[in-house]
């Protein structure tokens, strides 16, 4: 009978990073209150000390949960040891609680991480779409309002970011048969630094909250509350993450493929995950660098976007969306990829195009850092920039048409099954198409005037968001959950999540949408009665209560079957990618004992003698 280990909670890496994220936070006040008084200014100033004192924290909370310790004893001429295996005096679970170097934990802390965030993101927008739910204000002030939907668009696109991290971090090294990431403590690094991070973003709400929504535009955010500091400075430490996870990507990605495989015999999300890091790498420090002006505004006194002080407001937006519109790539060339990794096995058929669909990642990359400035079309900027970005908009719908063509071509004559991964991969091509087809009237000035900042933007932009992550996500969730757990899922329980939410969504879109285009403004708290929006916002609201159900009971589904689900076959759904010939659960080094060699086409499905990769010590697997 196996006994039940123990575990000293302070020997957890997350207990440990927030006790020391609380100690140094507290310090740091401290140290600036004493500079402050040695250089003539009263000790207390809320916004400098605190500002301070949390970055401190941010250190120290990497310090404590182990972050630097490698990084310190090289410092100090002491050798370490690249051996990743946990402490075996502790139960299985812990190591999912401290410093990791193993890119596979690492992959499961991500998406662990991101469902967390998801579900408080989730849990923002009901608290604000019930008030919205009937005219005039119910239960909330218009600060909190204002709060919780900056706090709902924000701490959503951090979940995302963190499932995407999930995602890369689990299988590129899998899919290319690495042993695992370029710089495992870089890896482990740019994950616990969203820790701090999704926490200080958290407490704005403790802080005065803020009321410029996600996008934090001054003159407005450099008014507003504490609050809006905490906001910064989370999403700055946050994006740091982002930039750390795409270069250890690429990396990975250029030196540690299998021998044979080529770049046009790599699976699709690698290529995906390539193209996702090359904007994560080179964009990210834009918005960074926006939010990073505008805390030196209200820090510093410096006139950045002070229009009195030589500033210029729109500077800010032209700095922020060159991130900002890319980064919408960053979150749904991933679940794209995603799509074209899932099709071909539930269709039985080579992938439709695959050197087109590969390069259309790379393609979608490139052109999204020219369509910033559709966004800008209402501020005032230069009227003759209007009809260049217009086109360089348009011209994006080109490499993602090549996707639905190839996806089309794809199903076209399979011999198509429909559990769960698939049934969730077709409805996120369904809804990633709405968010398609109602882009192009934001894309074009003439319509764009009239649907800026309406409810049809919220609509489009959820419909392109679930479309492009959030069904590709939960897809590839039940689709690799057999082999990073061994257990097979509940098969009805995973249609009952999808069926649940494929229709609700469609509802909230198009409520959104309709909305909208009856001249709904978004980021309101109240309207008029005599609009007669209150069934609408009703149907909205209940919409989102039914997904929030779908997704509890995939979070119930998902434990359950880790805890008592059947055991899972060797290769379920008959995949030709590498990681599926892998013993469960996966080696350490993945394939240091199981080395192989590409000798043929990745999506070869349905072919006969066609193998992709051959094993030194068995035949060539189909």
């Amino acid at each position: 009978m196996n006994e039940k280990k123990k575990v000293n909670f302070l020997t957890l890496g997350l207990v440990r990073g927030i006790i020391f994220q609380v100690v140094g936070a507290l310090l740091g006040m401290g140290f600036t209150m004493l500079i402050r008084i040695l250089i003539g200014l009263p000790a207390w100033n809320a916004e400098p000390v605190w500002v301070s004192g949390m970055f401190v924290g941010v250190i120290a909370f990497l310090i404590g949960v182990g972050a630097f310790s490698d990084w310190f004893k090289w410092a100090k001429g002491e050798e370490t040891s690249d051996h990743h295996s946990a402490d075996p005096s502790l139960p299985g679970w812990a190591k999912y609680y401290s410093i990791s170097f193993d890119h596979k934990v690492i992959g499961i802390q991500y998406g662990i991480t991101s469902i967390l965030v998801l579900g408080l993101a989730g849990t923002f927008a009901l608290i604000f779409r019930t008030e919205l739910a009937a005219a005039k204000m119910q239960f909330l002030d218009l600060g909190t309002f204002n709060s919780l939907i900056g706090l709902h668009g924000i701490v959503m696109i951090a979940a995302i970011l963190l499932g995407i991290g999930a995602m890369s971090n689990y299988l590129v090294p899998l899919m290319i048969g690495a042993s695992d990431m370029a710089f495992p403590r870089l890896n482990a690094f740019a994950f616990w630094i969203n820790v701090p991070g999704a926490l200080l973003v958290v407490s704005s709400l403790f802080f005065g909250g803020f009321d410029t929504g996600w996008t934090a535009y001054p003159p407005l955010s450099a008014r507003a509350p504490l609050g809006m500091q905490m906001f910064f400075l989370g999403v700055y430490v946050i994006g740091l993450s982002s930039i750390l996870g795409s270069l250890n990507i690429i990396v990975t990605t250029i030196r540690m493929r299998a021998p044979g495989m080529n770049y046009f015999r790599m699976p699709i999300f690698v290529w995906a995950s390539v193209a996702t890091s090359i904007i994560g790498l080179t964009a990210t420090q834009f918005i960074a660098l926006s939010f990073q002006m505008v805390m030196f505004q209200r820090l510093l006194g410096m006139g950045f976007f002070d229009p009195g002080n030589g500033g210029n407001v729109i500077l800010f937006q032209h700095l922020f969306w060159f991130y900002s519109h890319p980064a919408v790539y960053v979150f749904i060339l991933p679940g794209l990829g995603m799509i074209s990794e899932i099709l071909p096995v539930f269709s039985r058929k080579p992938l439709f195009g695959y050197k087109w669909i590969a390069l259309s990642s790379m393609a979608i990359a490139l052109v999204g850092f020219f369509v910033w400035a559709h966004h800008m079309f209402t501020s005032g900027m230069a009227e003759y920039l209007r009809v260049p970005f217009m086109y360089s908009t348009m011209l994006v719908a080109v490499p993602t048409g090549v996707k639905f063509f190839s996806w089309t071509g794809t199903l076209w004559r399979g011999k198509i099954s429909f559990p769960t991964p698939m049934l969730f991969t077709l409805g996120a091509i369904s809804v990633f198409l709405l968010g398609g087809l109602t882009g192009p009237p934001n894309a074009t000035v003439a319509t764009d005037l009239h649907l800026h900042d309406t409810y049809w933007i919220v609509g489009h932009f959820h419909a392109t968001m679930f479309g492009g992550f959030m069904f590709p996500f939960f897809a590839a969730i039940y689709y690799w959950f057999p082999k990073i757990t061994g257990k097979m899922y509940n098969e009805a329980a995973g249609k009952w999540h999808f069926w649940l939410m494929f229709p609700a969504f469609y509802v909230q879109s198009l409520g959104q949408m309709r909305i909208g285009l009856l001249g709904m403004r978004r980021r309101i708290a109240d309207y008029d009665p005599a609009l007669n929006f209150d069934f609408s916002h009703l149907i909205i609201t209940i919409a989102g209560f039914v997904i929030f159900t779908s997704v509890v009971i995939f979070v119930v589904n998902i434990w359950r079957s880790v805890k008592r689900g059947e055991v899972a076959a060797s290769n379920p759904w008959n995949s030709r990618s590498p990681e599926w010939l892998l013993p469960t659960p996966i080696p350490e080094h993945n394939y240091a004992d199981h080395p192989f060699e590409v000798v043929g086409e990745p999506y070869d499905y349905g072919l006969e003698d066609a193998p992709y990769i051959k094993m030194p010590s068995a035949s060539a697997t189909d």
